[in-house]
């Protein structure tokens, strides 16, 4: 019986169309087995090798300054000065969190295409003086896994090459509250909200990375590079790798110095750039707290940087959304708002942005190509109230903080 199905069997595959209809099932059997089995999400940069070389490829000169007291912000009245340059182009933004593009390698031997997504102002922790009921340190107890707090974002940090935030604040246990209005601290095990959102660079040039003191500040970048992400910031500029591409990293903190810290900025991009940097980003902390409208120093740093060679500039400390301009082929977000703030239960504006760019290299160069997209987002995903959680904002609320960030430039 089975020598009968054998040869029954063998005259059917003899059989030039049923032999060809029995390949394409196969060929389609084996493409369904493939995709089933295929990793997804990105790999972080802890997972690369070049985590490993990241401490290696620093521009570490020394720390920068201890910084001064701020408020975080709701007692300034916007009336700032406006810029009187040239006005941005129109902002593309997806409609929906669905329409966000993943970054996918481009066509062609010699090209590759690298995703940066930046959100502003991430503070892990809160000040001694809030509430209990309605601090960060509530909530987080509260939810119980540090997974809920960039859950609503994470399809966005997942699907780029490389997410870089504003971290105020510390993760440490240890160091003295200095004397300021709002000092920000968060437990060390907090740093798997990061992790797990898929964050792998922080910049620390800004007003809170001492708030406890130089040792809190040491706490924070070991606790960050444990985990696998990259801190920058001051003159510890970094140059990591990301697809073979160097990106380098540079953070410059603004408020004490004005103008004068040009120089500084200047200096490190001309580091980076001496240890190979292909991209680079520059973040500025600067600005107004609590006013949409960008002054004249910001103008003029964020020009300068680019002349210096960003690529990227990115702006925080405001605690508002501002304009986003583009100035000699390079975009300069003026401020991306607040994002995963524990330094406010109840702020007075929740809107938010992430600034996602592709850059395309052609054998290594950066080609002139304008691929970009402004996200709009809340800091919350209620309505009324700061609950920590970041949301991407669809349909009419989405385009209410589109239009409004196209009003600010």
């Amino acid at each position: 019986m089975l020598n009968k199905m054998q040869k029954m069997f063998r005259k059917l595959l003899d059989n030039p169309i049923i032999k060809t209809a029995f390949c394409v099932i196969a060929a389609l059997l084996l493409a369904l087995a493939v995709l089933l089995v295929a990793p997804r999400g990105k790999r972080t940069l802890k997972d690369s090798p070049a985590a490993a070389q990241n401490e290696g490829l620093s521009a570490d000169a020394g720390e920068g300054g201890v910084s001064s007291a701020q408020n975080p912000g709701e007692d300034a009245i916007p009336a700032g000065i406006a810029p009187e340059t040239e006005a941005a182009e129109s902002l593309p933004a997806a409609e929906s969190a669905a329409e966000i593009p993943a970054a996918t390698p481009a066509p062609g031997s010699g090209e590759v295409r690298i995703t940066v997504s930046a959100a502003g102002d991430v503070t892990l922790g809160s000040d001694d003086s809030m509430d209990y009921d309605v601090s960060f340190y509530a909530k987080y107890d509260e939810v119980g896994y540090p997974g809920w707090f960039l859950e609503n974002v994470q399809d966005v940090f997942a699907t780029d090459d490389l997410t870089i935030v504003n971290f105020e604040g510390v993760l440490s246990s240890g160091g003295e509250r200095e004397e300021k209005t709002y000092a920000f601290r968060g437990k060390p095990e907090y740093v798997d909200i990061l992790t797990e959102g898929s964050v792998e660079a922080a910049d620390l040039a800004n007003n809170h990375s001492f708030d406890y003191g130089s040792e809190a500040y040491e706490d924070t970048k070991r606790i960050l590079a444990d985990a696998g992400i990259v801190s920058f910031g001051y003159d510890r500029s970094q140059v990591i790798d990301v697809k073979g591409i160097k990106v380098g990293l540079v953070g410059i903190f603004e408020l004490e110095s004005g103008y004068d810290c040009v120089d500084l900025m200047r200096e490190q991009v001309s580091l980076v750039k001496e240890q190979g940097a292909q991209l680079v980003i520059v973040c500025f902390h600067w600005g107004d707290e609590g006013y949409y409208e960008v002054n004249d120093i910001q103008v003029e740093l964020g020009h300068e940087a680019v002349l210096a060679g960003a690529d990227l500039v990115i702006g925080h400390h405001p605690h508002r959304v501002q304009g986003v301009e583009r100035y000699e082929g390079a975009y300069i977000c003026y401020s991306l708002g607040n994002f995963c703030f524990g330094g406010h239960s109840g702020p007075s504006d929740m809107d938010a942005m992430i600034f996602r760019q592709t850059f395309t290299f052609e054998d290594g160069v950066l080609q002139d190509d304008d691929e970009h997209i402004i996200i709009p987002c809340s800091i919350s995903s209620a309505s009324d109230y700061n609950n920590y959680q970041p949301t991407v904002l669809e349909g009419e609320e989405g385009e209410r903080v589109l239009q409004k960030i196209r009003d600010l430039w």
